[in-house]
């Protein structure tokens, strides 16, 4: 067999030789989120009481063209290795009706929608403008009013995140009308060689009132880090290396990547039963296993491999992308 890049999980071979004396593990969050400083209907304080008290150990506020300070809320909620608020945006642009939002992470300063002559020259001004000031971008909820094609994001330089899961109900995660959902759009972003990473998000503004599939309620989209210690800094070089896995309810464990296989855990919920699918070239699923122990084989003749769990009451998680050369 060809050598495997391992390009998730497990890419931090050199970092743990200069830290070894700490434990890498896992850190739940999410990246985007809102409150009343933009359009959602709750504090900034009672937003992050609620994912602190769910067991979030990590959350970016990421409110519509505005920077919502988070030094003041660390000093409050913030707790070394339990709880972490990393500042954020959501840079929210448009082009000829087309909505073009990017989230920025782990900013300094406000970034203003930078603008541009079409879809992709929109998408580029902005994730340029994040990474200038030193944060993280990533592209939001693409089918959100059918504004953004995989064929647009194969077109972006220097983003390596966009959103596979969106919790609100208006982005269209499942396609439709012969347009793709954000799974088979990843697919092709990949099958054309370009690496990408996939985020689940729950994108929440209904904090108050009630929880239902018509209002956009936190808790429904989340990412599990697996890092050295809870800190922005080693959160977003985590992130951006693919070091986490995507989920809307279903938690992993025991992930290993060698030459020879993607091999992990599910972490059973009671009376629960569990389906892993492993996809490759095109969308393709190479094989599907049972049960909470799964491994997928490198055969060498695949270009890359990912997994989809699902589970017996339709929740889900992705790993990231290994490409096998």
């Amino acid at each position: 067999m060809n050598k495997v890049y391992l390009i998730l999980f497990f890419s931090f071979f050199c970092l743990l030789a200069a830290i070894s004396s700490q434990d890498f593990r896992w850190y739940k969050g999410n990246t985007h989120t809102h409150t009343i400083n933009s359009d959602g209907d709750s504090t900034p304080d009672e937003v992050v009481r609620w994912y602190k008290e769910h067991n979030y150990q990590f959350l970016v506020l990421s409110d519509h063209n505005f920077l919502t300070s988070v030094d003041g809320l660390n000093s409050i909620f913030g707790a070394k290795e339990k709880f972490l608020l990393i500042p954020g945006e959501e840079v929210t642009d448009s082009f000829q009706g087309k909505s073009i939002h990017i989230n920025g992470l782990n900013l300094k300063t406000v970034v203003h929608p930078q603008h541009g002559s079409s879809v992709t020259s929109t998408i580029q001004n902005n994730v340029n403008a994040i990474r200038k000031v030193g944060a993280v971008p990533h592209i939001n909820h693409p089918n959100f009013r059918w504004s953004l094609t995989a064929e647009d994001l194969l077109q972006i330089q220097n983003n390596k995140l966009f959103e596979i899961y969106n919790g609100h109900p208006s982005v269209q995660n499942l396609g439709g009308g012969g347009l793709p959902s954000l799974e088979e759009m990843w697919d092709t972003i990949l099958s054309s060689n370009k690496l990408i990473y996939g985020l689940a998000v729950d994108d929440a503004h209904n904090f108050k009132g009630e929880f239902s599939s018509s209002r956009s309620n936190p808790g429904r989209g989340w990412i599990a880090v697996y890092t050295y210690e809870l800190s922005a800094v080693a959160i977003l070089d985590a992130i951006e290396k693919g070091n986490f896995y995507a989920s809307t309810g279903v938690s992993l464990s025991d992930i290993q990547i060698t030459d020879q296989h993607i091999k992990f855990t599910i972490q059973e919920s009671p009376s629960f039963k569990y389906t892993t699918f492993f996809i490759g070239d095109g969308g393709k699923i190479l094989t599907k296993r049972h049960g909470l122990n799964v491994e997928y084989k490198f055969t060498g003749k695949e270009k890359y491999v990912r997994a989809r769990v699902v589970d017996s009451m339709g929740y889900k998680a992705w790993t990231q992308p290994v490409f096998v050369k």
